[in-house]
């Protein structure tokens, strides 16, 4: 029983939701998070975690369109936020990698998103691209929902320390089984084993051996399977463990603080 904590259903090119729900279940992934990434696909992910179960929203946007948050679109994200299968406020964050928007407005946007998701007691997800310092001063400075996770954890053992210090989650894709990552694994390895979720991505980052193609939920077993090499333990076991942590980190039913 796997669990994807980040998917884009909606950005999967020429693959309808039904089959890429479909190809999932059957693969064991009975748990998905299909995470906004601007308004439209915010709206979009609500309908899709509507229609499906076992699907779940996360609206936000992204630090590459923060500078589409604008005060009017903030507040429909709010709205959109309220819906009962909404778990997440996100992805939100900061990138200085690809710098698509200015950095005070990626800060302005990331702050926020961490007030929306105190108010309404929801998660927050968190993209850091060659930002830590600048994220970690930004959560710190707005005392961060204690339901926060670091969405495709890129950081180091230090970030791990830290994450682990103030009970973030950390989020591992399919970049953690790739051949050029053994930092990644390093830090993945020091994850305590409490704080761990997976994810996908999709419809970036396959996990080896289908690197470069287009990714999917039904991948998220192979990720899980590194995990559970790193700490020693078998992939179901990695696989209980991984679930169990989402469901504490989004509230899902089954959880203590869900629904």
């Amino acid at each position: 029983m796997y669990t994807d904590t980040h998917c884009h259903l909606e950005l999967i090119d020429g693959e309808p939701v039904d089959d890429v729900v479909a190809r999932a279940r059957e693969a064991g992934v009975t748990t998905l998070v299909t995470v906004g990434v601007d308004l439209a696909s915010s709206a979009e992910c609500v309908r899709s975690a509507s229609s499906y179960a076992g699907v779940y929203a996360a609206v936000g946007i992204h630090p590459h369109n923060a500078i589409e948050a604008t005060d009017h679109v903030l507040a429909r994200l709010a709205t959109l936020a309220e819906h009962p299968r909404v778990v997440a406020i996100g992805e939100t964050g900061l990138d200085y990698f690809r710098d698509h928007s200015p950095r005070v407005r990626q800060e302005e946007s990331f702050r926020e998103h961490i007030r929306l998701a105190k108010e309404l007691d929801r998660a927050l997800v968190v993209h850091d691209r060659d930002a830590h310092e600048d994220v970690v001063a930004v959560l710190d400075d707005e005392r961060a929902p204690a339901r926060t996770v670091f969405h495709c954890f890129s950081g180091t053992e230090e970030l791990v320390e830290i994450c682990a210090e103030r009970g973030w989650y950390v989020s591992f894709a399919g970049n953690v089984t790739f051949t050029n990552a053994p930092q990644l694994r390093k830090a993945a390895a020091a994850a305590p084993l409490e704080l761990i979720v997976a994810e996908t991505d999709s419809p970036y980052l396959s996990p080896h051996p289908y690197r470069g193609r287009p990714n999917e939920p039904a991948r998220v077993p192979l990720t899980v399977a590194q995990l559970a090499e790193l700490h020693g333990l078998d992939a179901e076991e990695m696989a209980r463990r991984t679930s169990e942590n989402a469901r504490r980190l989004f509230a899902l039913p089954g959880s203590p603080d869900g629904p």
